[in-house]
Parts: C-alpha cells; sequence; structure tokens
C-alpha cells in the first residue's frame, strides 16, 4: 500500500473551493466541547505520560478489535495479556490496509498525523517506525496535554452514581487547560435484574452513609448523589439502554417490587419493567430540577457472542445494532414529563439507521420558549459515526427539523487519541453545506453558512450546556 503524496491533506474530504473556505475559515480553529465520552478521569488527574500508543490507541478500543477479528488476528493480540504490547501493535498495522473504505481507515490515519506528524500509511512495512515515533512523543505527553493540543475546551466523562468523583476533586485542583466535568450514568440503578444489583444497592447505601431497604430510602439516596455530582460540575446525566422503559407503573408497585429483589425472590420481567420505569421517571424529574441534560443512548444489542463475554467481560466489542420499537416509549415518557412541566434538555442517539426519522421527528413535538433546540437528535453513535452516517443524520435532521439548531459533535471514545473526530465531522458538515451551495439548494452567501456552521461546531453547545453555571 503507497500513497504518492500524503493521504490526510489540508484539505481532506472538501470537495469544493467553498467547502475549504467553510472549513479552513469558520469551522477548523473552533474550541471542542466533547460533552460525551469514556475517558478515564483517573488518568487525566495522574497527569502521567502515556507509555506506548497500544495503551492509548488499542486497549479498550472495541472498534479495532472488531477489525482486528473480522481479519482473523487471533485473540491473544488483541485483549490477551500474554502479548506484549508492540505486538498487539504490530497485529493492528497488518490489519489497517484491510479497513480501506472502513471508518477504522480515515481516524488511523488522521489521528496519526494529528498527535505525531505522520504522514506514512500505517502497515506492516511502515510499523516499527511508527510505533517507535509515536511513543517517543507520548512519553513527553500526559493525557492533559493531548487535550490542549487538540484545543479541547470541555470533556465530559461518564461515571456511576457510587462513584466518589476523587478525581474529578483532584483535577479542579490542576490548572489544565481542559475543563473535565462528570455525568450521571445511572443505568446500574434501574437494570434490577443484574446479578449484581443486590450488591451495587448495598454500595449505594455504603456510598450515602444509610440504609437502603425501601423505594424511599433509594430515591432519596438517588436525589443525594444528584446533589453531591452537581457540587462538582456535572450538568449531564446519561443511560445506555436498549430503549427507554414506560411500562404503566405506581410507586406503591415499585417499591414491593424493589423490597421483592431485595429479599433475593426472583423478579419476573413485567415487573422489572415496572421498577425501571418508575425509577428512570424519577431520575428525569431530579435532572429537571438541576437545570441538567439528559442523554439517551439507545438501541445497542450487546453481548452476543457469549464466548468472548465469559472470556473478556463487558464491552469485549460483541454489541451489534438491535431492532427495538422505540417510538411509543419515547413518546409516552417524554409526554409525562411535558405535562409535569418536567421534561429537561434532551438528547436522544439511536443506533439502528432505519430509525433516523422516527427519532428525528420524536424530539420536534416538545419544545419550550425560549430554548432554541431544547429537544435534540444527538449524532451519528457508534456504529453510525462514520462519513456515510453523519452525512444521513445531517440531511435527516435538516429534513426533519433545524439542523441550525444542532449541537453537534462527541467523540463517546475511551480514547485520548480520538478528538481528531470533531475534525472529520466539520469537514463532512462543510462540505455538505458546500454541495448545497453548488448545487443550487441555498444561498452562497459564506458569511451567512459560516455562522451557522460555526453555531454547529460549537457555539450551540456552549449555549446548550452552560457549564459556566
Amino acid at each position: 500500500m503507497t500513497s504518492k503524496s500524503p493521504f490526510i491533506g489540508a484539505n481532506f474530504l472538501l470537495q469544493s473551493d467553498i467547502a475549504e473556505t467553510l472549513y479552513h475559515q469558520y469551522a477548523k480553529d473552533l474550541p471542542i466541547i466533547d460533552y460525551h465520552n469514556h475517558l478515564s478521569p483517573q488518568r487525566i488527574a495522574e497527569d502521567q505520560p502515556i507509555k506506548n500508543i497500544t495503551e492509548a490507541w488499542l486497549n479498550g478500543d472495541h472498534y479495532k478489535w472488531r477489525g482486528m477479528r473480522a481479519n482473523g488476528i487471533g485473540e491473544a493480540f488483541i485483549t490477551g495479556d500474554k502479548t506484549t504490547q508492540k505486538e498487539k501493535f504490530l497485529k493492528w498495522a497488518e490489519t489497517v490496509p484491510y479497513t480501506l473504505r472502513n471508518p477504522l481507515f480515515h481516524w488511523t490515519h488522521l489521528e496519526l498525523k494529528r498527535y505525531f506528524n505522520i504522514v506514512n500509511l500505517l502497515q506492516p512495512s511502515t510499523a516499527e517506525a511508527i510505533y517507535e515515533k509515536a511513543n517517543s512523543i507520548l512519553e513527553n505527553k500526559t493525557p492533559a496535554q493531548l487535550l490542549e493540543q487538540m484545543n479541547v475546551e470541555v470533556i465530559c466523562t461518564t461515571d456511576d452514581p457510587t462513584d466518589n468523583l476523587e478525581h474529578h476533586k483532584t483535577i479542579r485542583k490542576k490548572e489544565f487547560f481542559t475543563k473535565v466535568l462528570p455525568t450521571f450514568r445511572p443505568d446500574n440503578l434501574i437494570l434490577i435484574e443484574a446479578d449484581s444489583y443486590i450488591s451495587y444497592i448495598e454500595k449505594l447505601a455504603s456510598t450515602v452513609g444509610f440504609p437502603i431497604s425501601n423505594l424511599t430510602e433509594l430515591l432519596e439516596a438517588i436525589q443525594h448523589r444528584v446533589d453531591f455530582f452537581n457540587t462538582l460540575g456535572c450538568r449531564l446525566s446519561d443511560y445506555g439502554l436498549e430503549q427507554i422503559y414506560a411500562f404503566d407503573f405506581t410507586n406503591e408497585a415499585a417499591d414491593a417490587i424493589f423490597q421483592k429483589r431485595l429479599s433475593q425472590t426472583e423478579i419476573t420481567k413485567d415487573e422489572a419493567n415496572v421498577f425501571a420505569s418508575c425509577i428512570l421517571f424519577e431520575l428525569c424529574k431530579m435532572y429537571h430540577a438541576k437545570g441538567w441534560v439528559q442523554q439517551f443512548h439507545l438501541g445497542a444489542l450487546r453481548n452476543n457472542n457469549s464466548k468472548l463475554l465469559d472470556q473478556i467481560g463487558l464491552d469485549a466489542g460483541v454489541d451489534s445494532i438491535g431492532d427495538f420499537n422505540q417510538a411509543q416509549a419515547m413518546s409516552k415518557l417524554f409526554n409525562q414529563l411535558d405535562a409535569e412541566n418536567s421534561l429537561s434538555k434532551t438528547i436522544t442517539y439511536n443506533l439502528n439507521p432505519s430509525q433516523n426519522e422516527v427519532f428525528a421527528t420524536m424530539m420536534g413535538n416538545y419544545s419550550e420558549a425560549g430554548i432554541p433546540g431544547k429537544m435534540q437528535w444527538g449524532s451519528g453513535w457508534w456504529f453510525l459515526d462514520q462519513k456515510d452516517g453523519m452525512e444521513k443524520q445531517l440531511n435527516t435532521l435538516s429534513n426533519m427539523g433545524l439542523l441550525s439548531r444542532f449541537v453537534g459533535m462527541l467523540t463517546d471514545s475511551r480514547s485520548f487519541l480520538s478528538f481528531p473526530r470533531h475534525e472529520y465531522f466539520r469537514r463532512i458538515l462543510c462540505n455538505l453545506i458546500a454541495e448545497d451551495v453548488k448545487n443550487g439548494l441555498v444561498p452562497n452567501d459564506i458569511e451567512f453558512l459560516g455562522k451557522m456552521i460555526q453555531d454547529i461546531c460549537y457555539y450551540n453547545a456552549v449555549n446548550y450546556f452552560n457549564f459556566e453555571n
């Protein structure tokens, strides 16, 4: 695999003079607000250089794991603990040429260029030199410095309600360029059928310092944690669920189900759904009272390969797009909250592209005077976080809602090297708008279009999340 000129040039993905102008003059230099990711607050707080590119790039990256498995690479070189970091990197380099037309090919070379100024294509013949050069740079770069290098103004990590947020407390004392804030992720509170649920409630009780034996005490404990997260700058919640729970419930019924589960009596699927619906509704009301934004990542069919799940554990990279019926549950929950004037700013993300229009139109059903774009349909997520997926999301949002009010891109990543994905999105957005200009679909008013692009890439998020409060 050879390239006569650098693959990632200045006008990568920009197919016209107008696209080049919109990107280079309006989008390129804006700061990044990454309002949802899975970065480690501990790594940021420790403020120590990353040991090598494998650690930063491959460990925990299920996108790359899936690519390597599809290429026939043995699990020992993917998640195994008896192979070296270099051996794993070399197997990734062996895989990269075969990822052509997969977003991994673009992401890989964009990240190599932006963080390490490496323009050679990654393949077996270049792997040794690239590994050494990247490592020589990383040994002098802390996670906080990597974030600053990409002009990342704010990141919001993903944190369990029982987390003591000690690393966030440490970060607040440091003078980092990037503001690092927690996000409240209460999936473990909702999914009562989980084998670990009782032990999780015991952990929650230990965290709040009082026993939890009924629904009233559980809700008191949850409120206690919401209050605590708020003091450390949390302004967002997030859920990673198959679908929203919106079954009919009463608090009395949910209380009986909760106590039944605590007594280690088996509960039915219907009972689990009733309990989850109650907790979800109560959580949403708490968020509204705090002025938080709530996010719903919906539609993943998880843990399809039981062998790898048993071998590796959760997040093994064996999840897929699900085909859940999302519309009715979203409608019921959002309508009930709206009727009580308790509907927070909300972002939904779908994983099934056949539901693009379902999600886009659902978010247009609710609004509030003085809050432009209150209900957001989020950017292409997970399997849809690629050029085609982003373009379809942008086009559908344009057709069904207000693209100009969109809060833009996020990484949803565990890697400190993933932030060029914002650049990727910005280039795609600028090219999409430029093509409309070429086709006479929008006015050739560069200043007007440039302002809209700046809003989508940065300013809408600034105003929507209001992290300064």
